[in-house]
């Protein structure tokens, strides 16, 4: 199983029940704690220039985060930490244009966006729970993640025997920040432990 964002939160709900026949798991930039996430968040976003953090906070506070200057200031933050090439390729614009056709479930589990979390998520973790993951488990992020390694730590140091790949030229999207690289350590991964 391999989960990417999201996906690896589902993952690791999904490894601690011990599935039968689950072979591995990739946990590809993913926190293990809201809490840790949006700490971490706070602490890279207090990086952007002054101004962008002027208009996120103006609108938060405001309740008006769907006004176009906060939908812009917030993809400061994306360009740094979600997905380092810019202008984004096709298939990540479709990500966020899908989003933006149906927030609905994206709002109310995360909110308005990566850093302001007010969803129904804000409390999650398994970190108390990830010893019962008994899987070889690959972990990845980019140096650039918004999954930065404080919100990585806690799966290296809960499941035993786990792999960290921090992938150097990327953010949040290895698989499209450095593709052939993510597909090759992903590939050697699953070549060593699903056969």
């Amino acid at each position: 199983m391999l989960g990417q964002s999201w996906g690896g939160m589902l993952g690791a709900e999904y490894g601690v029940t011990r599935p039968k026949g689950q072979k591995s798991l990739t946990i590809a930039n993913s926190p293990a704690s809201m809490k840790l996430w949006v700490e971490e968040a706070n602490r890279l976003r207090a990086d952007l220039p002054k101004d962008v953090q002027e208009t996120l906070t103006k609108h938060e506070q405001a309740g008006t985060t769907d006004d176009p200057a906060y939908q812009e200031a917030t993809m400061r933050f994306y360009e740094r930490h979600v997905c380092r090439v810019v202008p984004f390729p096709p298939e990540v614009t479709e990500t966020f244009a899908q989003i933006l056709r149906n927030p609905t479930v994206y709002n109310v589990m995360n909110g308005p966006n990566e850093f302001h979390v007010v969803g129904t998520l804000r409390n999650w973790s398994v970190v108390d729970r990830l010893s019962a993951i008994e899987v070889p488990t690959l972990l990845i992020s980019g140096r650039h993640d918004e999954a930065t390694p404080a919100t990585v730590q806690p799966f290296k140091d809960g499941i035993k025997g786990s792999r960290w790949q921090i992938f150097e030229h990327s953010s949040h999207m290895p698989h499209v920040e450095e593709q052939d690289l993510c597909m090759q350590v992903v590939g050697d991964f699953l070549d060593d432990n699903d056969n």
